[in-house]
């Protein structure tokens, strides 16, 4: 089941046959050829359907395959739209940098000049929270505090008001840690300084101006199209479609909630990787602001999770043997995401799917598009040390905790490594207990295996490491623990 199509810089849709395009430079891309690839590997790996969109050579060509829903057999077709997850950070951090070009907002201000309701329980920190740390994960604003602030206009105000009593992962400018309450936290800025809803921001400030018909971020405005049903069931074959669509609260939104077709998620990048410029010319952003989202805030302690080397004020920034790259990863319970952007060959590839094994389709696909497309080698999957190294976990024992999860890593009798890993309080109903085997990688990082479908089906990485005021934390999905007790 698959349908391709494109999109050319002057905004016309064109079937595509089998045969290729060839710029003047000789660079080949056979459309027929990456159609025949990605049917196979969503095959391979048990994905029920997906959305495939490429930026070469100026053009946009967009691939599907597969079903929308393994109930009804919907197939999936280019103008399908998907969950994206976390990739609506980056739409975010667009819109607040928007604003910033505008002079309506400075990044280095602390974020209650702005809005004055924003707290943590820790005074200190509150009054020194920027724009900039939150854009860049450096804020000390924790992830995982799901709060429905409910259906009406007022959601991110309501959830704003409620995370004043959620305490921080750790101290704001020692470390990073990934804080998607922190993006929430910016949504009610784009809407305190637009007058708009956040939802009617996305419209205002990105979809008209980028002319993105298929980018929204309410059920609502995406029952008009071709919705992909999430799926959720364990490694090895086809899931199955989830009791519900998606589970998240409209406050989620700004963090990890938008709505979009794969081709307009590249067109999205495109104004990126053409200093802020729309397809037709319009001038988005000043290309000074897009570098300035392009570079390094912070390094990452963990490099593996969504092959990070560093966070840039919203992106994810890569280092591919010298050529660099910006993108997003998302996972929207049962749909997965995946935006990838290399500047220096204006190649740009999203990969948007509804389940089974999205991840190990992403890694096969975007290994060899972005190798041939942009001479990308990506790294070897994520994995215990071949041959084996010995690392002693003794230092490392103990008790980790932060807002809604517990982690106790442990020496056992015979030397081994493990880590229980609990979500509690108001995230107590997430997931049962995750018991995982931990498998040294290098000094301080290792490879926990068990974690199952929740996290991923290979190894998940998990990274110690001491911030720069000294607390030591455990890193798991790029979130820091501060460490409790031995």
């Amino acid at each position: 089941m698959s349908n391709t199509v494109s999109w050319d810089t002057e905004g016309d849709w064109k079937a595509q046959g089998d045969w290729g395009s060839t710029d003047s430079t000789g660079r080949d891309f056979s459309v027929a050829r990456w159609q025949r690839r990605l049917d196979e590997l969503r095959a391979t790996h048990h994905v029920p359907g997906a959305a495939l969109a490429i930026l070469v050579d100026g053009k946009v060509y967009e691939l599907a395959s597969g079903v929308l829903h393994r109930g009804t057999g919907v197939e999936v077709t280019p103008d399908s739209v998907f969950l994206c997850g976390s990739v609506a950070k980056v739409y975010t951090a667009t819109m607040i940098m928007r604003l910033v070009d505008q002079g309506k907002l400075d990044l280095d201000a602390p974020v209650v000049d702005v809005l004055p309701e924003f707290a943590t329980p820790d005074e200190e920190a509150t009054a020194t929270i920027t724009v900039r740390q939150l854009l860049s994960h450096t804020g000390g604003v924790t992830n995982d505090f799901n709060y429905d602030g409910g259906r009406g206009d007022n959601c991110l105000a309501e959830y704003v008001r409620a995370a004043r009593e959620v305490a921080l992962d750790c101290t704001p400018g020692a470390g990073t840690s990934y804080g998607g309450l922190g993006f929430v936290v910016l949504g009610r800025v784009i809407e305190v300084l637009t007058g708009k809803t956040f939802d009617e921001a996305v419209q205002d400030l990105l979809a008209t101006p980028l002319g993105l018909d298929q980018l929204m971020t309410l059920p609502e405005q995406a029952l008009r199209f071709r919705v992909a049903m999430s799926h959720l069931g364990e490694p090895g074959r086809y899931p199955d479609p989830a009791p519900q669509w998606d589970i998240m609260p409209r406050s989620a939104a700004p963090a990890a909630r938008v709505i979009s077709s794969a081709g307009d998620m590249v067109r999205f990048a495109r104004m990126h990787l053409e200093g802020g410029r729309a397809a037709d010319g319009t001038v988005v952003m000043s290309p000074e602001t897009v570098a300035a989202m392009q570079q390094r805030e912070v390094d990452v302690p963990d490099k593996w999770t969504v092959s990070a080397d560093g966070w840039g004020l919203g992106w994810t920034l890569y280092d591919w043997d010298g050529i660099k790259g910006f993108g997003h990863d998302g996972a929207a319970i049962g749909q997965y995401a995946y935006l990838r952007a290399i500047p220096e060959a204006g190649v740009a590839v999203a990969l948007l799917t509804n389940g089974g094994g999205a991840r190990q389709l992403y890694a096969a696909l975007f290994r060899e598009l972005l190798a041939e497309l942009a001479g990308v080698r990506m790294p070897e999957p994520f994995a215990p040390a071949n041959p084996p190294v010995q690392v002693d976990i003794a230092p490392f024992a103990g008790t980790y905790r932060r807002a809604g999860v517990v982690v106790t890593v442990s020496k056992r009798d015979d030397g081994s490594a493990h880590m229980l890993y609990e979500f509690v309080d108001e995230m107590k109903d997430m997931s049962p207990p995750l018991s995982m085997e931990l498998t040294p990688v290098a000094e301080a990082v290792f490879a926990a295996s068990g974690a199952g479908p929740s996290f991923s089906e290979d190894y998940m990485p998990v990274v110690f490491a001491t911030l720069a005021d000294g607390t030591e934390v455990c890193y798991v999905g790029m979130r820091a623990t501060p460490k409790q007790s031995v």
